[in-house]
């Protein structure tokens, strides 16, 4: 039997290899990068080579809210404009970029790094939830947790298992409000969608069934605001 010959140069199928490893891309469309790359100046190739490793070796994760940053602690952790007494959680780094390009929330964050899904072997301990309620133990300024995760099955079940969590806490635990489409990603929301989501956001009430959404948007309650809560 007649043994068949690598047409490619060795390089170039491990440039094609390695480029399907990002999220959505086929060997059609990885040939094309690579096809791309290769028509490259050598110094934008360099270039494109030099940022992708600096941002590996550079970008870590804050001490405080796990977003991505260069420094020990992020812009948004060090920003004394930002309100304390707000706190959102979102599941990746990704979504705090997509809230703030909205512009309409000035509280700060808490990154999951994921959503439960038991059948990915993504629990409780694989995320940062353990850190989140030390957070909200030690930080007596905050009074409301803002759960700004996906609408998705793993969205919702991260949900509710974060605000049974937080059931017997003095805090008030609200969900983002009406506009984000069924099964959608944060990341692909527009600005407007996401700040009328926000604006109208409800809050979390518990029962024995679990925790049920009920009108009334919190920032319509000043008298909760401002208001420091019991330890």
């Amino acid at each position: 039997m007649e043994r068949k010959i690598a047409v490619l140069p060795r390089s170039l199928r491990e440039l094609m290899y390695h480029l399907q490893k990002l999220p959505g891309v086929g060997p059609k469309t990885a040939a094309r990068l690579a096809y791309h790359i290769l028509s490259m100046r050598e110094e934008e190739a360099v270039g494109l080579a030099e940022a992708i490793l600096a941002a590996r070796r550079r970008i870590r994760e804050c001490s405080i809210c796990h977003a991505h940053t260069e420094d020990e602690v992020c812009p948004i952790c060090r920003d004394p404009r930002r309100d304390p007494r707000l706190l959102m959680v979102v599941a990746w780094p990704k979504d705090v970029d997509a809230i703030e390009k909205s512009g309409v929330y000035r509280g700060r964050y808490h990154v999951l790094h994921g959503l439960l899904s038991p059948l990915e072997g993504k629990g409780p301990e694989q995320l940062r939830i353990r850190s989140l309620l030390e957070r909200l133990k030690a930080d007596e300024r905050i009074d409301e947790v803002i759960l700004a995760l996906d609408a998705t099955t793993e969205g919702e079940v991260t949900a509710n298992f974060i605000a049974r969590l937080l059931r017997d806490t003095p805090l008030t635990v609200t969900r983002l409000g009406y506009g984000l489409p069924v099964g959608g990603s944060l990341e692909f929301t527009d600005e407007l969608t996401l700040a009328r989501a926000l604006e109208g956001r409800r809050k979390l009430e518990f029962s024995a069934e679990g925790p049920k959404e009920v009108k009334g948007n919190p920032d319509e309650r000043p008298e909760e605001r401002g208001t420091p809560r019991p330890r």
